[in-house]
């Protein structure tokens, strides 16, 4: 992992601000050069210092109002085909691997509460799960942000 300079610290915070902004307004608003933003731009993102655009989509304006927190508890020899299998269920949008007393935290995005326990019964059919606990998700208090911790920096 490369340390990234005030010069790369500027650009990602402006896009976070804007993620639309183009090379030239990076440019004019940085007092920076365009190829030195452009050239900075390709080595954060060779650097992977951007996430996937699909993360961006809304659900909700899609028809998946809701969303849900399943922790899963698995068999540990099985939770790499587990992971196949839970990428197969399109309505998990992400899944973290925990430590502590459950192995997995799967966020689920669903039509309806009856959606969510045909969901869960998806999960609950892969081999490996022993159980899961779900919580629907009543509001997002803190939206996914970059802003602040770039700002840290």
């Amino acid at each position: 992992m490369r340390a990234f300079d005030s010069t790369d610290i500027r650009l990602l915070a402006a896009l976070s601000r804007n993620p639309r902004e183009t090379t030239v307004a990076l440019a004019d608003h940085l007092l920076l050069n365009r190829n030195t933003v452009q050239s900075r731009l390709s080595n954060l993102e060779a650097a992977g210092a951007f996430l996937p655009f699909d993360r961006c989509v809304n659900p909700v304006t899609v028809g998946y109002p809701l969303s849900a927190f399943t922790t899963v508890y698995v068999k540990q020899q099985q939770l790499g085909a587990l992971a196949e299998q839970l990428a197969l269920i399109p309505e998990i949008v992400q899944a973290h691997g925990l430590s502590g007393p459950s192995d997995l935290l799967v966020r689920i995005v669903c039509k309806s509460a009856e959606d969510l326990f045909r969901i869960n019964a998806r999960i609950l059919e892969c081999a490996g799960v022993e159980r899961t606990e779900t919580a629907l998700a009543i509001s997002e208090l803190i939206p996914y942000r970059i802003g602040p911790l770039l700002a840290s920096l």
